[in-house]
């Protein structure tokens, strides 16, 4: 079954996560948590299903709550939004809850899926699946340092330049964002890659269900990879510039 833009319907928040590690990978979770009470702060380290055994609360309808705010915002990208009209510190807390989220839960899952299958079918497809191995954890790598350069330093001074811009620090934001640029062109030429290799991600004819969800998380991965560098590279970078 297909979800929000053909995403298929993963569960992305679990009870046993820490709250703090929840509200880091999602941070419009913290509004959630707010409603209940939880704290997400000082109480940061606890796994979410203690504060809620804690506080006697619901655990499903707090984790519904959770998927259903991470859902409305993917959701932003089927409808006619113009995120044009977005301002920069909007646009890129749109792209850190749905894409960020997104990347941070789908690697270290595609990571696991490829092992898994390459373990499997090592010897009919060794060859390829060794290829797939290879260029996912590129790519895997690549995401990761990009993601905590644009959370910690390229974001952070965006939103600082919106509020009370400066000559110097907009030459400090154009230094970064050149940089993330050349990160995004690496990317996606490692999609590009893992797209050829899979035969635009067609599994193989009989091939098992782990290697057929593979590829078509391989493959929702490279959409949802391609959304987010048209909203950075088209959208908020040009801004700057401008």
């Amino acid at each position: 079954n297909k979800g929000i833009g053909g995403f298929m319907m993963i569960k992305n928040f679990k009870a046993s996560e820490k709250i703090g590690d929840i509200v880091a990978r999602f941070p419009k979770a913290a509004e959630v948590f707010k409603i209940y009470n939880i704290d997400f702060c000082c109480g940061g380290d606890r796994p979410l299903s203690q504060a809620i055994e804690e506080q006697k609360l619901n655990q499903k309808e707090i984790l519904e709550r959770l998927e259903e705010q991470y859902g409305t915002l993917r959701s932003m990208e089927l409808e006619d939004v113009d995120f044009r009209k977005l301002s920069m510190t909007e646009l890129i807390d749109h792209i850190l809850n749905t894409h960020h989220v997104f990347v941070k839960t789908e690697l270290p899952r595609i990571s696991d899926l490829i092992t898994k299958i390459l373990r499997v079918h090592s010897v009919e497809h060794g060859q390829t699946l060794s290829q797939v191995h290879k260029l996912f954890g590129s790519l895997r790598m690549e995401m990761e340092q990009h993601l905590i350069k644009e959370e910690e330093i390229l974001f952070p001074k965006i939103k600082e330049y919106e509020q009370n811009p400066s000559d110097q620090l907009l030459a400090e934001i154009i230094s970064v964002m050149e940089e993330t640029e050349n990160e995004h062109d690496g990317a996606g030429d490692l999609i590009k890659s893992l797209r050829t290799v899979t035969n635009d991600f067609n599994a193989p004819s009989n091939s098992c269900a782990s290697f057929v969800l593979t590829y078509k998380r391989l493959e929702e991965f490279e959409s949802d990879l391609f959304q987010h560098i048209h909203l950075e590279n088209n959208i908020l970078f040009p801004r700057i510039k401008a």
